[in-house]
């Protein structure tokens, strides 16, 4: 089905962003690409062009408040305005806290949260006269459950969740049109484990089981068109993460101190200096695609995620479900009464 809706997704020159931007151009979507890079930005647009959807580049980084602000009036200006923000972007440092520069945890904060913030406020001020648009925040598990190595990442993937909950409540107040919703997501195969600024003698990898990027994006764009649920879990590790650090929190605490560190590092050399400071697919770079080095063990299907998409549905045939169990134990009562 073709929505040929007007569609913004930050980072969107490689990762969750690039597939997203993709499953979008698969439904005729006009899509605005944000992120820093030119290499993958390029390629991007000629993914969304190739998959039937119209593509324009916006090169900015959403740090900046004001650049956030120009990019969306620039999509405006291009397309008329805005159904869909997607913010996606983020950037982090794979490191025990104490390591971490002062310096650096700000600049996580203000890609990875402020981003958020600002994208969300640039939205907002296109949306809200219009009284109608979807605003899609891309979480993580680590929005509920902190874990070992990454504390700037999560505590800015915390601060969204925070920040949205907040935000979903004003609008449902004022009885706005416009939605917003968080999509959560799981360790997944992208270039990001070859971007982070790694301190770790080891090379840094997502915690198993890993789903593939297009894992993601069909949830985000899901929500994107379903965006009166507050949120969608996708994959079972985020499932169990969320649910295990809502009953036994302390207990998660002392088997991730045990298990993470090595659960998030593997042999061999690091990526290269990352991605905190200057893209890695700048003028000096090349395009990394939505994948990473995952392939091998990464998975394309999440039964979790359907569940999460269709639990209405699911809920139908389980009443009708329980119903016909009622009748049949009706029946037979009435039979060896009679």
């Amino acid at each position: 089905m073709k929505h040929g809706k007007v569609v913004v997704v930050t980072g969107a020159s490689g990762g969750v962003g690039r597939a997203t931007a993709r499953a979008f151009a698969e439904r005729g979507a006009r899509v605005a690409l944000l992120a820093r890079g030119r290499e993958g930005l390029a390629a991007a647009a000629d993914e969304v062009e190739r998959a039937g959807g119209e593509a324009l580049v916006v090169s900015v980084d959403v740090s900046d408040a004001k650049a956030v602000e120009d990019a969306a009036q620039q999509v405006v200006d291009a397309f008329g305005h805005i159904d869909v923000w997607v913010n996606n972007a983020f950037t982090g440092v794979f490191a025990p806290f104490t390591e971490i520069t002062p310096d650096e945890f700000r600049r996580v904060t203000e890609v990875t949260y402020l981003g958020y913030v600002f994208g969300t406020r640039a939205a907002l001020r296109h949306m809200q006269p219009r009284d109608r648009g979807t605003i899609v925040q891309v979480g993580s598990a680590l929005a509920y459950r902190g874990i070992p190595l990454q504390s700037a990442y999560c505590g800015a993937k915390h601060a969204i969740q925070g920040f949205n909950e907040s935000l979903r409540c004003e609008l449902l107040h004022s009885g706005s049109g416009v939605r917003t919703t968080m999509v959560q997501l799981p360790g997944l195969n992208t270039p990001q484990f070859d971007w982070v600024l790694n301190r770790m003698p080891g090379r840094a990898r997502p915690v198993a089981p890993v789903y593939q990027p297009e894992v993601a994006a069909r949830a985000v764009v899901h929500a994107a068109f379903h965006p009166r649920r507050r949120e969608y879990w996708v994959g079972g590790s985020t499932a169990a993460t969320l649910i295990a650090n809502a009953v036994a929190p302390g207990i998660l605490d002392r088997y991730l101190a045990r298990t993470n560190v090595e659960a998030q590092q593997e042999e061999g050399e690091h990526g290269g200096p990352g991605n905190l400071w200057a893209p890695a697919d700048g003028p000096h770079g090349r395009d990394h695609g939505a994948h990473g080095r995952f392939d091998d063990e990464a998975v394309h299907r999440s039964p979790q995620d359907w569940l999460s998409r269709n639990r209405a549905r699911m809920g139908v045939g389980l009443v009708a479900a329980a119903a016909g169990a009622l009748g049949v134990v009706a029946a037979s009562g009435i039979r060896r009464r009679g």
